[in-house]
């Protein structure tokens, strides 16, 4: 039986099938796959239609005028993807402003004729929703095996750091995925958060990230501030800290005044969800529990706050 020709235009997806040893199969990608690095070899199908460039509020702005007129955010070369002749395309309908949703897939490939592709979907607002897509997609790829292999794997991690703050002191987190207008993280990150031995103020289990007022962060004066933006790089993230150094009450803080305000890559660790969720585990728990875990992380995935 052929092996099946696979497009993934989900980042979280690529990571996967890539972890599930079927890299060889991927032939195409969407502009934000870019773990494991060799894929940025393969073609580019998708693009954002707005300028990424500016402050998080200006980016904020053009999505939403985007989404405002009731257009797609992302475009998908839908000659290019053809051309391709996918068996497999692995797409989202989580989120229409993430990555590219499954109606612009269907949009792309709704004139297609002669041959079937299968387009397999995912909405994880969970990490049991991950293990589920995981295998799931594992299953469509005929490799379903080696789905179970990898999410054993990856529970197996995340129990680790759960039995080892199982005892430990909690700190009160408030995770921030977007600075300005500010956003709390939701979906997988309270669990995550929660697991890794912190109490997570802000946003719920399984919901969609939600808005926040900064009002409601200076009243609850959080030990630790994480601050991973969607879509951020650990650098770029950085450069977020003067918008909120001007924010009223900033330096009041408890997190800022004890030095435990941290800069996180959101966009490798925090906003993905597949197999990396395990490493986010770990990150969060050396974060919060430096007594217990040694900084491997440190660096390369998340900082603390200069100065």
């Amino acid at each position: 039986m052929p092996q099946p020709r696979i497009v993934s235009l989900i980042a979280s997806a690529t990571e996967f099938v890539c972890a599930l040893g079927l890299r060889d199969q991927l032939v195409g990608r969407s502009h934000e796959c870019d773990f494991p690095a060799d894929i940025l070899t393969l073609p580019q199908l998708t693009a954002p239609k707005f300028k990424i460039e500016g402050t998080s509020a200006e980016i904020d702005a053009r999505v939403r005028d985007i989404v405002r007129d009731g257009l797609s955010v992302y475009r998908v070369d839908g000659d290019a993807l053809k051309a391709l002749s996918p068996d497999v395309i692995v797409t989202q309908d989580h989120c229409e402003v993430c990555a590219v949703s499954l109606s612009d897939v269907e949009a792309a490939t709704c004139t297609w004729t002669g041959r079937a592709v299968d387009i397999v979907s995912l909405k994880p607002d969970s990490t049991a929703d991950t293990y589920a897509d995981i295998r799931r997609v594992a299953r469509a790829l005929g490799v379903a095996s080696a789905g179970e292999v990898l999410v054993t794997d990856m529970q197996t991690r995340i129990a680790t750091v759960a039995r080892r703050v199982a005892m430990a002191p909690r700190p009160r987190v408030a995770f921030i995925e977007w600075v300005e207008p500010l956003m709390a993280g939701g979906n997988w990150m309270p669990e995550l958060i929660e697991t890794a031995g912190g109490d997570n103020l802000f946003g719920a289990a399984g919901k969609h990230s939600d808005w926040m007022q900064w009002e409601e962060l200076t009243a609850a004066d959080p030990d630790v501030i994480l601050v991973a933006p969607c879509g951020y790089g650990l650098q770029r993230c950085l450069e977020e800290l003067p918008l909120l150094q001007a924010k009223p009450g900033w330096r009041d803080l408890k997190a800022v005044r004890s030095g435990r305000v941290h800069f996180a890559d959101g966009n490798a660790y925090f906003n993905r969800p597949g197999p990396r969720l395990a490493d986010s585990t770990e990150i969060i728990a050396e974060i919060l529990h430096p007594e217990l875990f040694a900084p491997r992380h440190h660096g390369t995935a998340w900082v603390t706050m200069p100065g």
